[in-house]
């Protein structure tokens, strides 16, 4: 059994059908060497994710994947690479399938307040649904990581989700909407403090209820509209 990514470098080089992966023996008819196959690739990633979601990336060692993952080590290696590689298609399947409110909400609300606000909300919808672990994978994954490289990405993630909060206040000063004396990065500071926060507190058994309550406090803080008359 692979213990971490750090040890059986060349079963990286195997198939990727699991237990009894090999060359066909059988003669005649000219048998393609191993076996297509034997896990479907999507399932076995929404396992690897639920894994990584629940335990963090560090606590989660290549055993516990091929475990929840019902694959060999061979075919985790051949089909995702190593686990860092495993963890950084994760994120990204994460972030499309369970964590695109924000960027949603951004793009589609008419102001700064107005996304902040259906984040929020929709923030303590998400991080306490039923039928997966609570919080922010981005969030948790990164507690007590030693692994360099990861810790970075996913600090690279959180720190560009608040650029994106000040952009988008920013253009609400400029254009009138916000007042002109804002803290601009404070504000979006406060906004990524409020859903890391929301994160933990899910992981710590808040309830949507309560989470939604701490939303609507953490809006009352928002500066009122500016003079903007357009």
């Amino acid at each position: 059994m692979v213990n971490d990514d750090g040890t059986a470098r060349a079963e990286r080089h195997g198939t990727a059908t699991g237990e009894g992966d090999g060359i066909a023996t059988g003669k005649g008819k000219g048998r393609p060497r191993g076996r297509p196959r034997s896990f479907d690739r999507e399932t076995a990633l929404e396992k690897a994710l639920l894994a990584f979601w629940e335990h963090g990336y560090e606590a989660t060692s290549v055993s516990d994947l091929t475990r929840v993952m019902d694959i060999g080590a061979p075919s985790l290696y051949a089909a995702f690479g190593d686990k860092r590689s495993l963890f950084e298609e994760v994120v990204q399947v994460y972030g499309t399938r369970y964590g695109s409110f924000a960027d949603r909400a951004l793009a589609e609300e008419p102001s700064a307040r107005d996304a902040v606000e259906r984040m929020l909300r929709e923030a303590a919808t998400a991080y306490t649904e039923p039928g997966h672990p609570h919080g922010c994978l981005v969030v948790h994954a990164a507690a007590n990581c030693s692994t360099p490289e990861v810790e970075q990405s996913l600090r690279d993630r959180r720190n560009a989700n608040i650029a994106a909060f000040e952009s988008r206040i920013r253009a609400d000063v400029a254009a009138g909407v916000l007042p002109p004396g804002t803290d601009c990065a404070a504000l979006a500071r406060h906004t990524g403090a409020m859903i890391q926060g929301m994160s933990q507190q899910a992981r710590d058994g808040a309830s949507r209820e309560e989470l939604e309550a701490v939303a609507e406090i953490a809006m009352s803080i928002w500066p009122r509209t500016g003079t903007h008359t357009g």
